[in-house]
């Protein structure tokens, strides 16, 4: 039966993606919408986003609420059965880790040549059918997000990362609307933009 502990990262050859129980909630869930921890020597706890640091590790699912339920809790400290000390601000910490390697996936796609950014850029892009990820910054326009969501369709839309934050990749001040072309990297931004709004999130756009 799988548990909220495991006993290592998973290693060549077994199950990718298994199911881990949540730490806090019980809840049973694919490794993908969940965040890893380990205990590190100083016995501080270590958020292991690529799931691959040695040790056993602890599962909670990846939402701000379940970071501050084990925290508030010490649920890290009775599952390692041991003393375990957690930041207070930790899910402040993954959020940021989560940003940070949602503009590395961005920018490893833009250095490749697989991200546009600018309306019409963007628009050109999904009339050719070459989108395999759609970015709309949190705070742009509530129209400019509608009207970039009527062109995706069944798209991924992600809202989660501001304009401030999208420019910088692009060496701009901001930018608002931006694409990544279908492959390895928008797949790679999309798992980690999933959890990712677990942590961040935006304001209902306007009907």
């Amino acid at each position: 039966m799988e548990e909220s502990l495991d006993d290592g990262p998973v290693r060549a050859g077994r199950k990718a993606n298994p199911i881990r129980r949540c730490l806090a909630t019980g809840e049973r869930k694919p490794q993908s919408e969940m965040i890893r921890f380990v205990v590190g020597p100083d016995n501080q706890v270590v958020p292991d986003l690529k799931a691959v640091l040695p040790g056993r590790g602890m599962w909670l699912s990846a939402t701000a609420e379940c970071i501050k339920t084990a925290c508030k809790r010490s649920l890290f400290a009775k599952a390692a059965r041991a003393r375990v000390v957690a930041p207070d601000d930790l899910a402040q910490r993954i959020e940021a880790l989560l940003v940070q390697r949602c503009l590395n996936w961005l920018a490893q796609a833009n250095r490749a040549g697989e991200a546009v950014a600018g309306f019409e850029k963007v628009r050109s892009a999904l009339k050719a059918a070459r989108a395999g990820v759609v970015l709309a910054a949190s705070d742009g326009a509530a129209d400019g997000r509608q009207k970039i969501r009527a062109l995706a369709g069944e798209l991924l839309v992600v809202d989660l990362l501001t304009a401030e934050e999208l420019g910088g990749v692009f060496g701009r001040d901001h930018r608002v609307h931006v694409l990544i072309t279908p492959g390895g990297l928008a797949d790679g931004f999309a798992s980690d933009a999933a959890r990712l709004k677990g942590f961040r999130h935006t304001a209902p756009s306007e009907e």
